[in-house]
């Protein structure tokens, strides 16, 4: 089964930080917009834009591998310094690296793929507590690089 993720729910700035009922928020991370799907045992890791980015970051396709069949991820790849801060130029300088030198810049400076609050804003979509759930579930059970 070939499907497509949806589209991104792009951020929008807000004149108060006080939510709605039934809304959540999250940071805005200083990283790459991503889609992950997982089909037939296929991890497809995606920008927002349809760039397919898994060459460039084999840490995560392998880590996300065990997810089930049909699953699809709204989240941000991000980089952290050796001094804890985000490391945007160290995420940009992975995108294009291939086969040996992504799995070398890997090594050096693993990528994270962060998501969660995104569940959230399903549940105010009719999606359900226990389907947001059970991705809650299944992504604190993946392994962490740090």
């Amino acid at each position: 089964m070939t499907w497509l993720l949806p589209e991104p729910m792009l951020t929008a700035t807000v004149r108060s930080p006080a939510l709605p009922a039934r809304s959540a928020a999250e940071p805005k991370w200083d990283g790459f917009r991503a889609g992950l799907s997982v089909d037939d045992g296929q991890v497809v890791l995606r920008s927002r834009r349809g760039t397919h980015m898994g060459p460039g970051f084999p840490e995560i396709v392998a880590g996300t591998a065990q997810l089930p069949d049909a699953t699809a991820l709204d989240g941000e790849l991000i980089v952290w310094s050796a001094d804890g801060r985000l490391a945007f130029e160290q995420l940009q300088n992975r995108l294009h690296r291939r086969g040996p030198s992504a799995v070398q810049a890997a090594a050096q400076q693993p990528a994270h793929f962060v998501t969660g609050a995104r569940a959230g804003w399903q549940v105010a979509h009719g999606v359900g507590f226990s389907a947001c759930q059970q991705v809650r579930d299944l992504c604190s059970r993946l392994p962490s690089a740090g």
